[in-house]
């Protein structure tokens, strides 16, 4: 018998809260089922296991994600939107560091392409046509971006600049001012 109120959406959701507060890679479903003081069987009616629960989780977190970049992206071109773009990465980050993490859990091909990963590539080329870079520059250009997006919130969430002068927001905004230049000024083959 199902416990009333118990739905995947609810499981998946809680799931992600959980991942905030205690990690990623703490999420099971026996963790979650402790968190609604239910057997940790009730909830394979729900979930076949801890893998599906963090498959679950990681696509909730790409939907937040590429759902905020796009409200932030609205109206906005060039330097502006670049900017825009990489503050939901950071910000998103810093609020939900567990679903942060489920973002770059690696998804089997089926999940991977109905997940909202293309929307992120999309909305990330987008502002590359802003800078008028062709291919293949436009390719390394967003692994450029995703590299220093993810490479500088994941050391900044370890506390990994919070030892040292200039504050984070300064060396941010310096950074982004650079790759507005660097992809202004990108080389050509």
């Amino acid at each position: 018998m199902v416990r009333a109120g118990l739905t995947t959406d609810r499981l998946v959701r809680a799931g992600a809260e959980l991942a905030d507060e205690v990690g990623f890679d703490q999420v099971t479903v026996s963790a979650l089922a402790r968190r609604f003081d239910v057997k940790a069987a009730s909830l394979y009616s729900h979930l076949k296991n801890s893998q599906d629960l963090k498959t679950r989780i990681a696509l909730l977190a790409l939907e937040e994600l590429a759902d905020r970049a796009a409200d932030a992206l609205a109206g906005r071109a060039g330097k502006d939107a670049l900017i825009a773009f990489a503050d939901v990465y950071r910000d998103y980050a810093r609020a939900h560091p567990g679903r942060y993490a489920a973002a770059r859990h690696p998804l089997d091909p089926e999940s991977a392409a109905a997940s909202a990963g293309g929307r992120h590539a999309q909305m990330t080329r987008a502002i590359l046509r802003g800078y008028d870079l062709p291919e293949p520059g436009q390719t390394h250009a967003v692994r450029l971006l995703g590299s220093v997006f993810h490479g500088y919130v994941s050391l900044e969430t370890a506390g990994g600049f919070s030892h040292s002068a200039p504050d984070s927001q300064e060396s941010w905004t310096r950074i982004l001012d650079a790759l507005d230049s660097l992809l202004r000024a990108w080389p050509t083959a």
